[in-house]
């Protein structure tokens, strides 16, 4: 037994260490090289300067990130940079150094400082140290938000109007901390039909300089009479552009700590946006319509949904205007799309009415059959969130004992 736990405990069997180089300082490319060769760390790639390490930094897969620099202090210029793209811990190696620089980048969520030149080994062992600490810190009981994505592959589907009541419903009646997230980046109308006029967007957030984090983001949403949360699409379609996949993806990993739920418009397409919002997507409602049209791009966003190998236990189909007597009942659209429906929402005069007025129904006209079905729906999702939940601690107890 003690043997085997010397094998499994041996540099050659531990999961190598995922690292990546920035910057540059006297003694660096012998360091890298040698990291490069050695057994317990992956050396992904390095870059001298941040901007050119930013599509690789993005993504959250690196342990460490170990930042070179050639100045006596601190380049906190250059940190917050690498914090606008990842939250991996950093460990500063720099080729000289004042004894103020330890205590300095300790204040700035530098993981280490090491002065090289240095033995291989030593780094090796602080980019484990910082590494273990990052994994304690993401395993501990932060918040952790459900990502619910409301997608419809066809404009004038309800798309809009069903995020923003269940956003507002889930923030309402259920009390959850709940943020709507309108990524219809060009023609995003949430904050319209919230009766809100917001005075900063997805695209003021994005732009501004720093690092993002809880704090920040509060300070860029609007908060609805519900006690929802919305950070609206940009004003001007051209600033869609500025939302890029890096700068979403950690928009939704910083959402995902702050609130209990996120709720995120769509637009009809799947664009860089859409793809980014999928891959961290816990629940996708599918909304559906009766009529042809609405089907055969449903049946197509299904196949493509298969195609990106998008886990088909999390696409919940949406039957709106479920009621509606257009010669096409719902048995036909399970039967021509293969796939049950998991809420049928009813046509409601009253949902024109609350768009025309900003106000959505499940607060203007609460005992509407419309908002009853929004407000089940709501419920499911709690239900199927605590679940989750559930589920994840008895399987942490598990691997505990």
């Amino acid at each position: 037994m003690l043997e085997q736990t010397r094998i499994e405990n041996s540099p050659s069997t531990r999961e190598r260490a995922r690292v990546y180089v920035t910057g540059d300082c006297d003694g660096l490319p012998d360091l890298r090289d040698s990291l490069a060769n050695h057994p317990e760390v992956e050396l992904v790639g390095s870059a001298a300067q941040v901007g050119e390490a930013a599509p690789t930094l993005t993504g959250g897969h690196l342990q460490v990130v170990l930042h070179a620099t050639r100045s006596a202090t601190l380049p906190v210029n250059e940190i917050a940079a690498l914090r606008e793209h990842t939250r991996a811990p950093i460990v500063l190696l720099a080729s000289n150094g004042s004894p103020a620089l330890l205590e300095d980048a300790l204040e700035h969520d530098v993981a280490d400082v090491l002065l090289l030149p240095q033995l291989t080994d030593n780094v090796v062992f602080a980019i484990r140290k910082a590494g273990h600490v990052g994994k304690r810190l993401n395993g501990s009981d932060r918040r952790h938000g459900r990502l619910v994505t409301v997608f419809s592959p066809k404009g004038g589907t309800g798309k809009t109007v069903t995020a923003t009541n269940l956003g507002t419903s889930l923030a309402k009646h259920w009390g959850k901390r709940a943020l709507l997230l309108d990524l219809d980046l060009q023609f995003g109308d949430a904050a319209i039909m919230l009766g809100i006029e917001p005075e900063k967007t997805i695209y003021d957030l994005v732009t501004a300089p720093g690092e993002l984090d809880s704090e920040k983001l509060a300070g860029y949403t609007t908060r609805h009479a519900s006690g929802l949360d919305v950070l609206p699409a940009p004003l001007r379609p051209e600033d869609a552009e500025l939302v890029t996949e890096a700068k979403l993806a950690r928009l939704l990993e910083v959402a995902r700590e702050s609130y209990d739920v996120i709720v995120v418009d769509t637009s009809p397409f799947f664009h860089g946006p859409m793809l980014a919002t999928l891959d961290r997507t816990d629940e996708l409602l599918l909304l559906c319509g009766l009529d042809v049209p609405t089907l055969k791009n449903v049946r197509l966003s299904l196949q493509t949904l298969e195609l990106l190998s998008f886990p088909p236990d999390r696409i919940k189909l949406v039957l709106n205007r479920a009621n509606s007597k257009v010669g096409m009942k719902p048995k036909e659209v399970e039967a021509a799309l293969e796939r049950e429906i998991a809420y049928e929402v009813p046509s409601d005069r009253s949902v024109p009415i609350a768009v025309n007025r900003g106000n959505p129904a499940v607060l203007s006209d609460s005992k509407a059959d419309f908002s009853r079905a929004v407000r089940a729906m709501a419920k499911q999702l709690v239900a199927d969130q605590a679940a989750a939940k559930q589920k994840k601690s008895f399987l942490a107890s598990l691997g505990r004992s």
